[in-house]
């Protein structure tokens, strides 16, 4: 019986648009233990990416609502659920593997929930959740890398943290599983994702100021960390920064031969050949290795390149710079999560 629980959650979580593919080996029911209790695992089963309530939900599988919804509660504080408020009720619905669940779990990673993840995303994982389209995230290029007057509003960082009540940092779940594999090859900083929030949160070990979540972004970009973002125009509530390295998404890039992981910038990087001394700085900041140095002059693949302006922030000669696309080439990402969603799934063949 505990067995078809985590079978039936690994499939009601591959039908959401995020996917959850299954493999061969189904070393993903061994990860789905991992987080999940079997009593966790057959309530989440049963939901679905619509959001209920927990008296709909309740007299749907015939368990008493008063019973219900402190498990719910309790399930949705622990990002296996999503809970929301419609009407003034209490809605929930199942989270998505990535992003949602996996990142809730950063402070339980540990050596076996860290190999258990890499197994999975090298054994399909990685391609079932990151090739359909829309990618999951899109990349924000770094401030001051784009002209003013060519910066689209959803590029601006800034202006999405104005915008914000709170604030919160937490460990880049990436490096720890890095670090818990004994794999990591970079020394990027750890705790720098940030959360933050249109309302005041209630008070939380993470929390931090709006000036700090600024400094976090500033030293991300100082080190060469690529900003990226829910791939959609309104209610962005998140910013990882990231390496190509460690991150998930871009190992997509990186590791596992999937160009089209990652939402990239409206910009591609060129680098003025008169101007450039071959000092090879752009090639270490570029974290999905668009950038090489031919005959001691840098060139950008564009057939790579992110645009995400790192090479142009650490160019000590200001031969970098970011060219907007144009016309056709320009990509913008869903107006929102409901029509991200939908463009996913059609995409992935679930709905007509």
């Amino acid at each position: 019986m505990a067995e078809e629980v985590f079978e039936k959650l690994a499939d009601a979580l591959d039908k959401l648009p995020n996917g959850f593919p299954r493999t061969p080996s189904k070393v993903e029911i061994l990860l789905l233990k991992k987080i999940f209790s079997p009593e966790e695992a057959a309530l989440a089963g049963v939901l679905t990416g619509t959001f209920e309530s927990s008296e709909g939900i309740a007299a749907r599988l015939g368990i008493v609502e008063a019973e219900l919804r402190p498990r719910l509660v309790a399930m949705a504080k622990r990002g296996l659920l999503w809970m929301g408020r419609e009407d003034a009720k209490l809605v929930f619905r199942l989270a998505p593997f990535i992003v949602g669940i996996y990142e809730s779990h950063w402070d339980e990673m540990d050596h076996e929930f860290a190999h258990l993840f890499e197994e999975y995303m090298e054994n399909g994982g990685a391609v079932g959740i990151m090739k359909p389209q829309p990618a999951l995230h899109r990349v924000v290029p770094a401030r001051g890398s784009v002209k003013s007057e060519w910066i689209l509003p959803y590029d601006d960082i800034k202006a999405m943290l104005e915008k914000a009540r709170s604030f919160r940092v937490r460990d880049c779940i990436c490096r720890v599983q890095q670090d818990n594999l004994g794999r990591r090859k970079c020394d990027f900083p750890i705790r720098n994702c940030v959360t933050f929030s249109p309302v005041a949160r209630a008070p939380h070990p993470g929390d931090i100021s709006r000036d700090e979540a600024v400094a976090l972004l500033d030293e991300a970009e100082e080190v060469g960390l690529v900003h990226c973002v829910s791939n959609v125009v309104k209610d962005v509530f998140y910013v990882c920064n990231c390496c190509g390295c460690c991150c998930g998404v871009l190992r997509g890039i990186t590791d596992w031969g999937i160009e089209e992981s990652v939402a990239r910038a409206n910009y591609f990087a060129e680098i003025d050949a008169d101007e450039c001394t071959g000092c090879g700085a752009c090639v270490d900041r570029c974290q999905v290795k668009a950038v090489e140095l031919r005959e001691n002059t840098a060139a950008v693949n564009h057939d790579r390149c992110i645009g995400c302006g790192l090479c142009v922030t650490g160019c000590p000669v200001h031969a970098a710079k970011l060219i907007r696309k144009h016309g056709s080439e320009l990509i913008n990402p869903p107006d929102d999560f409901s029509i991200w969603e939908k463009r996913r799934l059609e995409n992935r063949g679930l709905v007509d």
